[in-house]
């Protein structure tokens, strides 16, 4: 049996621990023969072998009682570069316990359970859903609205360099003034709007019009305003920092992918492009 589950980017400028969209890169784990303890093999650096793996404690708070079994995990979403390694790793973790104990979870029990985990759904639930998912999480209670996310390029920069959710976070300000926080939810509001009618200029103008995050995290990522330049003057709907950065993304039409993606080449910035494209299935599951 193989779980597979799509990497995530949240936030999409101003829908902030809100907007979240599965992505075409992909965390796999093949789920072998029963054994008498965990084992996970892997090339992952700095990633346990045992059951101290988040993919063993998320299955184990989920099934309690499963039987230990050797493992195979294959990935290629980077760490910490905001798309959603982790989120993936719970994802993958929650259905792990799922299939190993029978317990015929529904995706809306799945997103509960992932995110009293991960603390808020915006990676989480396009990990589960696919697509484009806006949702909230208040007094412990998610509600969400799963959509189709425009036709478009995610042409993405992943930089050589790890960035903590904790250190982006660190920069935000404790409390926006009320007259801002206004403004920043109607930019919100406009966002997410032009996603779900498919009115991408619109959108892409307010996701880069926010005012929640970007404008604090962006001086964290050097290589921000010199991509961003590159997609204005290659046509691009919006350039925003992927989750907690530093993963910079260009939404632009299919059309201008290659001459963005090239541009961004020829900066030679420490790090690597691709261009990828929406997961439409989420967390899904093969048997051999």
């Amino acid at each position: 049996m193989r779980i597979t589950v799509p990497a995530t980017s949240a936030n999409v400028g101003p829908g902030f621990d809100s907007v979240g969209v599965a992505l075409s890169k992909y965390l796999s784990i093949d789920v072998l023969e029963a054994a008498d303890s965990w084992e996970i093999s892997h090339d992952l650096d700095n990633i346990p072998s045992d059951d101290s793996n988040l993919l063993i404690v998320t299955a184990l708070k989920v099934a309690p009682h499963l039987n230990p079994h050797r493992l195979r995990m294959t990935s290629n979403i980077p760490l910490a570069r905001g798309l959603g390694s982790s989120s993936s790793v719970i994802v993958a973790g929650i259905e792990l316990a799922n299939q190993l104990a029978d317990l015929q979870l529904t995706a809306d029990e799945k997103l509960n359970i992932a995110t009293s985990i991960e603390g808020h759904p915006d990676n989480v639930a396009p990990a589960i859903f696919g697509n484009l998912v806006i949702s909230s999480y208040v007094d412990e209670k998610v509600n969400y609205v799963a959509g189709s996310f425009p036709k478009c390029s995610f042409v993405t920069f992943i930089p050589n360099y790890e960035l903590k959710t904790s250190d982006s976070r660190g920069v935000l300000p404790e409390q926006l003034d009320y007259k801002e926080a206004v403004a920043a939810s109607s930019i919100a509001n406009v966002a997410v709007a032009g996603l779900l009618t498919g009115d991408l200029k619109t959108a892409g103008k307010a996701i880069e019009n926010d005012l929640f995050h970007e404008r604090f995290r962006q001086s964290l990522v050097k290589e921000f305003s010199a991509i961003k330049a590159i997609g204005e003057q290659n046509g691009a709907y919006a350039t925003y920092l992927s989750g907690a950065g530093p993963t910079v993304i260009v939404l632009a039409d299919q059309e201008n992918e290659e001459a963005i993606k090239a541009a961004i080449d020829g900066l030679a910035l420490d790090g690597t492009s691709c261009i990828l494209s929406v997961d439409t299935k989420g967390v899904r599951i093969e048997r051999n």
